[in-house]
């Protein structure tokens, strides 16, 4: 059986003070949950483990996992593909459909992490139906780190809702920020729907000579 105090498998991720000074505090707390706790341990870092450091073009912030149980995949908004969409999820892909006319088959977003999407949310774990209960256990210091991190080159960061925006207001200038509401369906139709974000990334990337997103 896996080490459970060993440190997660992030690549070049690891080298972040999180993972020395944080994690282990954070660890000893959910091995002491007894309530379930979401998305299983192995998935907890995908976002991580799936786009490395110097692979990410595009970041997409989320807020925590899904709490419902076979939801959560450890990538921001994904979601198995066996699994109904989300309503989020079906606003994001609502607003794709308009801006470059396709939509993914599933809402398996694993695709866009192996292109460079870092599909990362501001605290890795859910209590099973307890949305936000984790949101103080100290994930944030590692969406903070990883944004730092990334800051020195240019990247595009897409921050749907004010709590991506606030963790985001400190990026350097030279990125592209969008900025709008959370596609939520209690926010989006407040200037998610029609802000264009999968063409405005390509179009960003491409002007800098970049291969553009398979969204699709």
């Amino acid at each position: 059986m896996p080490d459970p105090t060993a440190l997660p498998q992030v690549g070049g991720w690891s080298n972040l003070p999180f993972f020395s000074q944080d994690w282990p505090r954070i660890n000893s707390v959910l091995r002491g949950e007894t309530r379930p706790i979401l998305p299983p341990a192995h998935q907890r870092f995908a976002a991580l483990a799936l786009t490395q450091p110097e692979d990410t073009r595009v970041v997409i912030l989320g807020q925590d996992p899904y709490p419902t149980a076979g939801h959560a995949n450890g990538l921001a908004f994904s979601v198995a593909p066996d699994v109904a969409l989300p309503r989020s999820l079906r606003n994001i892909y609502r607003e794709m459909e308009d801006d470059i006319g396709v939509k993914p088959a599933n809402g398996d977003l694993g695709h866009w992490a192996r292109q460079g999407v870092l599909l990362l949310n501001s605290a890795l774990s859910v209590p099973e139906g307890e949305a936000g209960a984790h949101a103080k256990l100290g994930w944030s210091t590692l969406a903070a780190q990883v944004l730092n991190h990334l800051d020195t080159t240019p990247r595009a960061f897409v921050l749907w809702g004010k709590h991506a925006q606030k963790l985001g207001q400190t990026l350097a200038p030279h990125h592209l920020k969008i900025e709008t509401a959370h596609p939520s369906p209690l926010s989006a139709s407040r200037g998610f729907l029609g802000s264009r974000p999968f063409s405005r990334v390509n179009d960003w990337l491409m002007a800098r000579g970049g291969t553009p997103i398979a969204w699709a």
